[in-house]
């Protein structure tokens, strides 16, 4: 847990970035900023409801109580929760996390943020454009202060194309290939897979029945980068690939007409060059008029970002109930 000096005094803004490695938890007030971090390597559980409210509560309750212990902030009046999975398993965290936070800490505003928005505001704040954000996954979304455009997001089976999971996959269908001899395969691929897995043959018994699958997929991402960098050609054509895919998520979020910025935020871009080469290429072929821009700060600087806009009345991002929807309690 880290802290800044200083205690609060005025509107408590609390802001949560809930994603695939656990919570991470912001404290402070709107008038002076953050006063206190705090962070849980737990990830909160999805079950047939979608993400589960009472166990996002039951992780969450003691680091914000150690944090206003830390920090004197008594009692957030406004809270921002980015959680991934919202647009699309968020129907219970919507139906009972606000009435929980307001009973648990007398939160009167709370806002439940797809984890793609947070990362949206973190990189770019409050303007109009269109950031791309990759990791395990890939989404792209953008909005010209009236409405959001996604793209993608849709997870590792049926989407997120270009994103860790997906090169990774292909990276391994790669070593595969070669194996068995077919056509398309890659031996330098195939070397690292056998390091990093074991023997080809037990892939799949690895693999299968992991929770985790995307996860494990996209820690072989960085092997297809090292290959590529070491000039493996269907290591970089991977890449190349990966990169017109997001290059299409983007086209489809960005805002039309005039200059627009054009943001990339999250861990997958830390492939470096043989990523980032072909993608730039690709953006500007694409998306001439687009500004690329860096991004700002990340899910959790945006939470944060969103709490001070609710609770100083400026927030100007538009409301839509699966991506942003905001909720008062007396």
């Amino acid at each position: 847990m880290t802290s800044d000096a200083g205690h609060g005094d005025g509107a408590g803004i609390l802001a949560v970035d809930s994603g695939g490695s656990g919570l991470r938890v912001a404290l402070g007030v709107a008038e002076q900023g953050i006063l206190g971090r705090c962070s849980s390597d737990v990830p909160v559980r999805t079950d047939a409801r979608g993400i589960d409210p009472g166990h996002l509560m039951a992780q969450l309750a003691p680091l914000v109580r150690a944090l206003r212990d830390e920090t004197g902030v008594a009692s957030p009046v406004t809270a921002v929760v980015g959680a991934a999975g919202l647009g699309t398993l968020g129907d219970a965290l919507r139906a009972e996390l606000p009435g929980s936070l307001a009973r648990e800490f007398g939160v009167r505003t709370t806002a439940l943020v797809a984890d793609a928005v947070t990362a949206y505001v973190g990189a770019l704040g409050a303007r109009p454009g269109a950031v791309v954000a990759g990791g395990t996954g890939l989404i792209a979304i953008g909005t010209d202060l009236t409405a959001w455009q996604r793209a993608d997001g849709w997870g590792h089976l049926l989407g997120d194309c270009g994103g860790g999971a997906w090169i990774g996959r292909a990276g391994l269908e790669a070593a595969l290939r070669a194996h068995d001899g077919r056509p398309g395969g890659s031996a330098p691929l195939l070397a690292r897979a056998e390091e990093r897995f074991g023997p080809m043959p037990g892939l799949p018994g690895l693999l299968y029945p992991r929770p985790d699958r995307p996860a494990v997929l996209a820690s072989f991402a960085p092997d297809v980068a090292g290959c590529a960098q070491d000039d493996d050609p269907v290591a970089d054509g991977i890449l190349q690939a990966a990169a017109r895919h997001m290059a299409d998520s983007a086209a489809a979020v960005c805002p039309p007409g005039g200059e627009t910025r054009i943001a990339l935020t999250g861990g997958l871009f830390g492939l470096g060059e043989p990523l980032l080469v072909p993608l730039e290429g690709e953006l500007a072929r694409r998306l001439p008029r687009a500004r690329r821009a860096p991004a700002e700060g990340d899910p959790l600087d945006g939470a944060v970002r969103i709490a001070t806009a609710l609770a100083t009345g400026t927030l100007t991002l538009p409301a839509e109930e699966t991506l942003l929807s905001v909720m008062h309690h007396p």
